[in-house]
Parts: C-alpha cells; sequence; structure tokens
C-alpha cells in the first residue's frame, strides 16, 4: 500500500488523550495531528521521536496531518496506523500472498459471526473447504532483542476474539489469529503475559483447541507500507508461570 500523499517528517513533543499528538514540522512549524491507535504505543511515543504525518487537505477534517511512522535506528520504521493491517491483509489474500491462506474463491470482510456479537476481520470460503475465520491483530511492541510482542497494554476485546475463535476451531471450522508485526526491526513472535495474563491464557487455549497462529512482518518506508513473509512464532506456552 503507497501512501496517498508524500509523508511530511517531524519530531513528536506529545502524545494525548489517545488520538491526538503535538509535533514540530521541519520548518518549526508545531501543528497537531491525528494519532490512528488507541493503545500505549510502549516505545514509540517518546518525546523528541522522529515521526512522518500524513498531510491531507480534507475540509471535512478539522486535523490537516495524521501520524503514520515513527523512525527507528538503523534506518528502521514502526507505522502506528492500528487499523492498517487490515487493509495489508485484504490486498495480501486478494492477491495469494499468503501462503497458508491461498486458494480461497470467496474473501469476505466484516463478516458476524459467534455468539458475542462478534464481526471477524475475514470469512474465507471455497466450495468443497471447510470455511476459515480469519481475525487479524496489529502489533508493534518491542521490548527485547528481535521479537515483536503482542498486546501492548490489557485487551478485554482481544480476549473474546480468541474465545470465540476457540468455539470456531471446536465446530470444526478453520480458525486462524493473524498477527502483523508493523515494525521492521521484529524477526520473532511471542506473548507480552506480563502485560495481559488473560490475553495470554486465551492464546494458549486458543491454539490448544486448533486455532492457527499465523504473524507476518511488514516493509516499511515513507512512501509506504507491504506485508511481507511469515514470522516465527513462539511455539512454547506462553501463559505466565502460576
Amino acid at each position: 500500500m503507497r501512501f496517498p500523499t508524500p509523508l511530511v517528517p517531524a519530531h513528536l513533543l506529545r502524545r494525548y488523550k489517545r488520538f491526538l499528538s503535538d509535533v514540530v514540522l521541519d520548518d518549526g512549524r508545531e501543528v497537531t495531528a491525528h494519532c490512528p491507535n488507541p493503545g500505549a504505543m510502549l516505545g514509540l511515543k517518546d518525546d523528541g521521536a522522529r515521526v512522518w504525518l500524513l498531510p491531507n487537505d480534507d475540509p471535512k477534517k478539522k486535523l490537516k496531518y495524521g501520524w503514520r511512522l515513527v523512525e527507528l535506528p538503523d534506518g528502521h520504521f514502526a507505522g502506528i496506523d492500528a487499523g492498517l493491517p487490515n487493509t495489508l491483509v485484504k490486498e495480501a489474500l486478494a492477491e495469494g500472498r499468503i501462503e497458508a491462506l491461498r486458494g480461497y474463491s470467496s474473501i469476505r470482510p466484516e463478516q458476524k459471526y459467534g455468539d458475542e456479537n462478534s464481526r471477524i476481520d475475514f470469512l474465507l470460503s471455497d466450495p468443497g473447504r471447510p470455511d476459515a475465520f480469519v481475525e487479524v491483530k496489529n502489533c508493534h511492541l518491542r521490548r527485547d532483542d528481535d521479537w515483536a510482542e503482542f498486546p501492548d497494554c490489557v485487551t478485554e476485546r482481544g480476549a473474546k476474539h480468541l474465545r470465540e475463535l476457540t468455539k470456531i476451531a471446536q465446530s470444526g471450522s478453520r480458525a486462524v489469529m493473524l498477527y502483523v508485526v508493523q515494525r521492521t526491526d521484529c524477526t520473532r513472535f511471542r506473548l507480552a503475559p506480563d502485560l495481559d495474563p488473560a490475553y495470554a491464557r486465551a492464546f494458549d487455549a486458543a491454539r490448544d483447541a486448533g486455532v492457527e497462529v499465523l504473524c507476518h512482518g511488514t516493509d516499511i518506508t515513507p512512501d509506504g507500507i507491504t506485508l511481507t513473509g511469515p514470522l516465527p512464532v513462539d511455539p512454547n506456552p506462553q501463559s505466565p508461570a502460576p
């Protein structure tokens, strides 16, 4: 996915009220940018961080900039738009670039399922095959070595999705949890059970019940973001030790 207009570099002053950030552009102007991420954004919201903004001239939008990237050491980047992974996965599914999910003739986003008023991100169907229910999660936390970790804060909604996927797997359909790592300095994936033990327990229960766990990386530059190949997932139990 290419950005619709060139990104503008800036430095972060502060991120606040979840969806707002104040930045200083390279020409010295201070502006407020929309932050498309309600999460904790651990390690990505430090004052003074080099960031990249998407400008817009839409008269209906109050804020004329949207925060999209954080520049990391050694030429790496992190994407902070929590909604973007669904767009990346949709493109990759249509182009057959996710090997584990190839061969489905029907790709339907945002389908109702389960008994907790949930919507699955993608429902994949093909004659003669069980349906595949695919849930997508954004991941951009890195704390140790080259591990990408999820989540970066407590997510009761995420645990609910895992419970729903567990029921799907037990019913005989294919249930898939797909994590998209939006940073280029990670090469493997695991959970962060110290940040959300309940999610880790739900994850282990889901995987034991047959839910497939996939993780894919991304290629990120100020020109755009593309889903890349699979990253290895830690096979060990993720729940914290009793």
